[in-house]
């Protein structure tokens, strides 16, 4: 039987519960155990697909389809394990999972309530599709107090009660400020914030006290005293110059040691961070650098880009150098500035994204990248902008456009009225927007003798897909008989999923999202390519 871990968050979100989670994740595989993560959010929303990325960063997905919370990237990121659609549920998709079932009677007559109906349904998810892992970790969204979390916790207090308090621990994370106008360091918080869990019923097993200074002992003993927990399972967390120091830091800190005794169980093995230390050194200190220019419409908060910043930075690591991200505001971003914003740059990339804004100084800046021979990547939207720019300026197709924000125009690009996977008809439309897309892992095939094919040094490719919108495949011929070629197709050739530009360094789009399957230990062979690339340019 697994054994479950609940990460809890107290005092103020954004602490870095999932990446808590996925640190300790890797601890606990590195000493010889399968580990599975998941992330239990308490929005309304059924999930995140439809939410500006403005205010809840980007949506990441999985193999299967699922649009999910951003830290389902970090726990790929760190632990490797492949997510799944049944490893991020919402308060939105409880509630109507329960009401569609009452709906059609099947609770026999009985009025539905939050307990035990709401909570019943939450403890399945936890279990369900669950195979001879050793440790689930379940992520609680939001903050213990939150009136939105209040089913989560109470769900999950009732879940150790059914498994047994052996099988099941309580991770806490908090927040110790410091104070400069005092120079003290804070505990009461946390205090106030275990006070506020055990009154739901549940008592902290462990609590991880994230500082942006080292918590004296004294600190740490008031914490053990006060909150009932052992000294040794306070553990501390001091903010880190970057995220791949956070394994090592918990090593550090003998979290994934406690969590061990905890369970009364035995490392199979001694954990491994020769990787972590090797990642750090380069990203700290590397002194070779490029600069990679990301114009978009959401680069005014780092979140929304969150995968497709990690990616580059891998692909630096890879490289033995550092990456610097140049965000310019698409919406902002004039033709007469372009020559100048870009005149540092060594890459430019155009992100994924939704609906008009911005589009003009994209493809100004494709074409900016097209005719100085800059490396550019396009992914997803980026890739639809370049064909457009391509077709305005070199097909002379000057109303090129795309029906997505355009109604009248030549439309190179076009609404996906219909795609089949697995035997099953999903169909898109521009009235109902949440789960509508192409979404998930397909197949691409890759051209003989293309750049693409030698990056990936493979003929067929599965990538994850996020998108309505598709190139028209029967403009193939006039684009390559100008140079600009569809290097990479699906498997029935109907849609364009990779163009590469003739003559040209680097000069590639892709109508999928790489970024997604990056790793720090193994970075993605495109972001690894682009980035050597880039480096090569100056």
């Amino acid at each position: 039987m697994a054994r479950y871990i609940f990460v809890t968050g107290g005092v103020v979100s954004s602490l870095g519960k999932g990446l808590s989670s996925a640190s300790l994740a890797y601890l606990l595989q590195s000493r010889g155990y399968k580990v599975r993560l998941r992330k239990l959010d308490p929005y309304l929303n059924v999930d995140p697909g439809t939410m500006s990325p403005f205010q809840h960063g980007e949506v990441f997905v999985t193999d299967d389809g699922a649009e999910t919370d951003l830290d389902l990237g970090h726990y790929e990121r760190f632990s490797g394990v492949t997510a799944k659609k049944t490893d991020n549920i919402t308060t939105g998709k409880i509630y109507s999972d329960v009401l569609r079932k009452e709906r059609k009677g099947q609770y026999l007559g009985k009025t539905v309530q939050v307990i035990p109906h709401i909570t019943d349904r939450i403890k399945e998810f936890i279990k369900h599709d669950t195979s001879k892992e050793d440790f689930v970790i379940c992520e609680i969204g939001g903050i213990v107090g939150d009136i939105e979390s209040l089913p989560f916790v109470e769900a999950i207090r009732q879940f150790s009660n059914d498994i047994g308090k052996k099988n099941a621990l309580f991770i806490h994370l908090t927040l110790v400020p410091y104070l400069k106008a005092s120079d003290e360091i804070k505990t009461k918080p946390t205090q106030h914030s275990v006070k506020e869990l055990r009154s739901i019923g549940i008592q902290p097993d462990i609590i991880i006290c994230r500082s942006e200074r080292p918590i004296p002992l004294e600190h740490r003993k008031k914490i053990s005293l006060f909150c009932n927990v052992d000294i040794k399972n306070v553990i501390e967390t001091v903010d880190v110059k970057t995220i791949y120091e956070a394994p090592i830091s918990f090593a550090k800190e003998k979290l994934d040691v406690q969590v061990l005794n905890y369970f009364k169980i035995k490392s199979k093995k001694s954990n491994n961070l020769t990787p972590w230390k090797r990642i750090t050194k380069i990203t700290l200190n590397t002194k070779r650098h490029v600069n990679i220019a990301i114009i978009g419409k959401y680069v005014e908060l780092k979140d929304a880009y969150k995968s497709l910043d990690e990616a580059l930075t891998h692909g630096g690591i890879s490289n033995n150098l550092k990456v610097n991200l140049i965000r310019i505001d698409s919406e902002k971003l004039k033709v007469s500035e372009i020559k100048n914003k870009l005149k540092n740059v060594s890459g430019i990339l155009i992100p994924g994204g939704f609906g008009k804004r911005g589009t003009e100084g994209k493809i100004e800046a494709i074409r900016y990248a097209r005719v100085n021979k800059i490396p550019f990547l396009g992914i997803c939207y980026g890739m639809q902008m370049a064909i457009i720019e391509f077709a305005r300026n070199q097909l002379k197709i000057k109303k090129a456009t795309s029906s997505e924000f355009d109604k009248v125009g030549v439309h190179i690009i076009g609404l996906m009225h219909e795609w089949e996977k697995s035997g099953r008809k999903v169909k898109g439309t521009d009235k109902d927007l949440g789960g509508t897309m192409r979404l998930g892992s397909y197949n691409a095939i890759l051209k003989d003798k293309s750049k693409i094919r030698d990056i990936y040094k493979s003929r067929l490719i599965k990538e994850r897909h996020r998108h309505r919108y598709e190139v028209d495949i029967s403009y193939k011929e006039k684009f390559e008989k100008k140079g600009l070629i569809f290097s990479g197709l699906s498997p029935d050739h109907k849609l364009p999923e990779i163009i590469e530009l003739k003559n040209h360094p680097w000069f590639i789009g892709v109508q999928f999202h790489p970024e997604f399957k990056s790793r720090p230990l193994n970075p993605h062979p495109l972001f690894s390519s682009f980035i050597k690339a880039a480096k090569n340019h100056r």
